[in-house]
């Protein structure tokens, strides 16, 4: 079955050292009283429930799946997930960032974000139970009315209810201006909806006692396309309005998706029969509603391939200090044994410094998100906020598809050090590469998230936000430049901005001729940016590691070393990205579609 053990020291480093958080809050009011120690409580108590409770269940779930009844549409979960969920409930743990006028704790997010990677880590597949929940009261919470409000806000705060996202149907995907489902204005406020949803994450499930859709629809005078969109609230169960659950609503599972991986999540078919619903915001404004839970399913997405990242370079690691296979190139490492263990072999070293370099990056650069996001939402200073919510805006596509691409790298390396072992399911190594794969598509397939960065985030305010990320890197090469020990990981982190600056500038002369060349450019100028990003934040942490060497800790030596190699194995795949990027779109559209 394997491990996961928290990797709490690397997560301290990021937050107290690399980042340190703990002077950062205290420039936020509203956690300005938030000290180590009370991180240090969320940290430890969250590694024992996610590696005690959480893990165990992993494999469970992707054996078992879960099971709809055909007659009364109801889905059953795994054994075991219920009782976790009412675990985590009864601890708070869905109320850690929430605002306290609805129970919440509000915690900033930067300390939930540590905590997020461990249940991913542990059990993603569960974890997608109430990992929509707070991308729902997020979007009610902004958008609704005070009644909407005092009813939804408090039971999905304390996880009594959780949340969904109902936007994809059948014969529309990202294009939503294509979706069908209709809502019908009635005489007492409320909306008759009618249509159906696929691939509805724990649409129907038996682990809370209420499911709140946020359904996307359109109202009969709608305009055509994504301007004539409306976002309802549906609950499974409607309130009464003391909170009371009341009637079944006219919605329900239709079936069950058969997936790749992530079993233990209902991939859900919901059919809307007449079903009662509540206007939230704007009518034919339901999308700009919407994106507040988008951009958290996109973030928390990238959060999943970090947990999946971690876990599967953890249990390769343990597997390759135990192996034995042939002896090491340059001589016997273990006489006493009858072979060395594989992690002498240097294709052995590279597969697991690629997954540890993934996940640390990948940890780095998502706490560093969280931070801008308490900084946004909560500095004083409106400029302040500003920058931070620009820097969010930008990098938030490159959390999503950057970070699900490694993901996906990390887990097949990570399988790979196996040999055969790792493609038989006993090992549990193939279940997080199936489980990982889904990450780079929904919540919009990672070609999505690159146009949305080159096209929206870039090139449509002539790369403002850009030049801000690119001022925070700047200024670190100006202030550690000239520091010989240094020079390893300044040079190509100077080169590579410089790299960067002349591509955009590229890409957006040609599309002012050809809009088509930022299509065929979006993907590989995205990883190009995430290796930016990565430089970036590998470079602070060598500069830590550096001047700590001497302290006798070893995990600063493994740190640099995997700055190291990080700069040495993985940046320059950016060449290669730069060439393609760079080399248009003829060679895509030349050939008809006809001759395929």
């Amino acid at each position: 079955m394997g491990q996961y053990l928290a990797p709490l020291r690397d997560m301290q480093f990021v937050l107290y050292e690399l980042l340190d958080v703990t002077t950062e809050l205290k420039a936020l009011p509203a956690h300005a009283e938030v000290d180590a120690d009370l991180i240090n409580q969320v940290l430890e108590e969250g590694a024992k429930f996610t590696s005690k409770v959480l893990f165990p269940l992993n494999q469970v779930g992707d054996r078992e799946g879960c099971r709809l009844d055909p007659v009364t549409h109801e889905v059953s979960t795994p054994t075991g997930f219920k009782e976790a969920y009412r675990q985590f409930v009864d601890a708070g743990w869905p109320a850690l960032t929430c605002d306290p006028e609805y129970g919440g704790q509000g915690l900033p997010v930067v300390v939930y974000n540590p905590l997020s990677e461990m249940l991913n880590a542990s059990n993603q597949a569960w974890y997608m139970y109430p990992g929509l929940s707070h991308g729902a009261y997020e979007c009610l919470r902004e958008h609704g009315t005070a009644e909407l409000k005092a009813l939804y806000l408090p039971p999905l705060v304390s996880g009594q209810w959780t949340g969904t996202m109902c936007l994809t149907e059948s014969h529309c995907g990202t294009d939503l201006g294509l979706l069908r489902a209709k809502a019908v204005p009635r005489a007492d406020g409320s909306y008759t909806i009618t249509g159906s949803k696929i691939f509805i994450s724990a649409g129907e499930h038996d682990m809370a006692e209420n499911i709140v859709h946020l359904v996307l629809a359109r109202l009969p005078d709608a305009p055509p396309g994504t301007k004539g969109i409306s976002l309802f609230v549906v609950p499974k169960f409607i309130p009464d309005a003391d909170g009371t659950l009341g009637a079944r609503n006219a919605i329900s599972c239709g079936a069950l998706e058969e997936k790749m991986g992530i079993h233990g999540s209902p991939t859900c078919q919901m059919n809307l029969d007449d079903a009662s619903g509540w206007l939230i915001g704007q009518p034919h404004k339901g999308l700009n509603a919407m994106f507040v839970m988008m951009n958290a399913a996109r973030l928390g997405v990238g959060m999943q391939s970090l947990g999946q990242t971690e876990v599967a370079y953890q249990n390769a690691l343990v597997y390759a200090r135990e192996r034995l296979q042939m002896r090491s190139l340059s001589g016997i490492k273990a006489p006493d044994k009858a072979a060395d263990p594989i992690i002498v072999h240097p294709d052995v070293r590279r597969m697991l410094l690629t997954a540890k370099a993934y996940a640390e990056g990948g940890r780095a650069f998502s706490s560093f998100i969280a931070l801008q996001i308490d900084r946004e939402l909560n500095h004083p200073d409106e400029a302040v906020r500003k920058d931070a919510a620009d820097l969010v805006t930008l990098l938030t596509p490159v959390v999503k598809a950057f970070m699900t691409d490694n993901g996906w790298i990390a887990t097949s390396e990570a399988m790979q050090v196996y040999g055969g072992h790792g493609y038989i399911a006993g090992w549990g190594m193939e279940q997080y590469v199936r489980d990982a794969r889904i990450n780079m598509i929904y919540e919009g397939t990672n070609t999505i998230q690159s146009l949305d960065l080159l096209g929206r985030k870039v090139l449509l305010d002539n790369g403002a936000r850009l030049k801000k990320f690119g001022a925070l890197v700047q200024a670190f090469i100006e202030e550690n430049g000239t520091d010989e020990a240094m020079n390893e990981f300044i040079t190509p982190l100077a080169d590579l901005g410089d790299k960067v600056t002349k591509l955009t500038m590229e890409i957006g002369m040609k599309a002012m001729q050809n809009q088509d060349e930022v299509g065929a450019a979006a993907v590989p100028y995205l990883r190009v940016v995430g290796h930016l990003v990565y430089s970036y934040f590998f470079a602070k942490m060598a500069k830590i590691a550096l001047a700590k060497l001497d302290s006798g800790d070893t995990f600063y030596k493994a740190k640099l070393a995997t700055a190291r190699f990080y700069f040495a194995r993985l940046l320059p795949e950016t060449a290669m990205l730069i060439r393609q990027a760079r080399s248009g779109c003829g060679s895509l559209l030349d050939l008809e579609a006809e001759l395929f």
